[in-house]
């Protein structure tokens, strides 16, 4: 059995919404950019149609790779958290205890993670001096900047909310 990749809800309907493109957006282009180049004539010497096969392959081990990301999914359901401990799809405010810099981190699965959108893998070294802590606790981080302390101001459990379009055109059963 495949290990299981923890995820959110909205993580796995990404997934879903990229599968479902490139399966009815991608694979049909590069396939009539197959069939254009072949219409050239002389494939031996024909770079267009190298160069989609090569485009196709990419698409294909995309395709691959995310069916395998999603199979191997294991979703937790952040709404169902509760109480004063940061635990995975947590929302955690924190508080730069030198700067009083504020920060706001989310902690997903690896494959969700993007620190410009304020999400944090459950693997990083801040969520894993975060994981089982509570609010008002302070927390040592080593980051390649040297250590940064950080005061727990607050632990939200909200699922993401995503655009109706993404959450319909996925359809349930994430």
């Amino acid at each position: 059995m495949a290990e299981r990749v923890p995820m959110t809800k909205s993580g796995l309907l990404r997934l879903k919404e990229e599968l479902k493109r490139l399966k009815a957006v991608e694979r049909p282009k590069i396939v009539r950019e197959i069939a254009e180049a072949r219409a050239h004539g002389d494939l031996s010497e024909n770079a267009e149609y190298h160069a989609a096969k090569e485009k196709q392959g990419h698409i294909e081990g995309r395709i691959a790779q995310v069916e395998h990301w999603i199979a191997s999914a294991e979703v937790i359901d952040v709404t169902k958290h509760a109480g004063d401990r940061v635990v995975f799809g947590a929302t955690v405010h924190l508080e730069d205890t030198d700067s009083g810099d504020e920060a706001k981190y989310r902690i997903v699965g690896e494959l969700e993670a993007d620190l410009k959108q304020g999400k944090i893998s459950v693997t990083s070294p801040i969520a894993r001096a975060l994981i089982g802590r509570s609010e008002g606790d302070t927390v040592v981080v080593r980051t390649p900047g040297g250590q940064k302390e950080y005061e727990i101001q607050g632990i939200d459990f909200v699922e993401e909310e995503l655009p109706p379009e993404v959450e319909s055109d996925v359809g349930p059963g994430a």
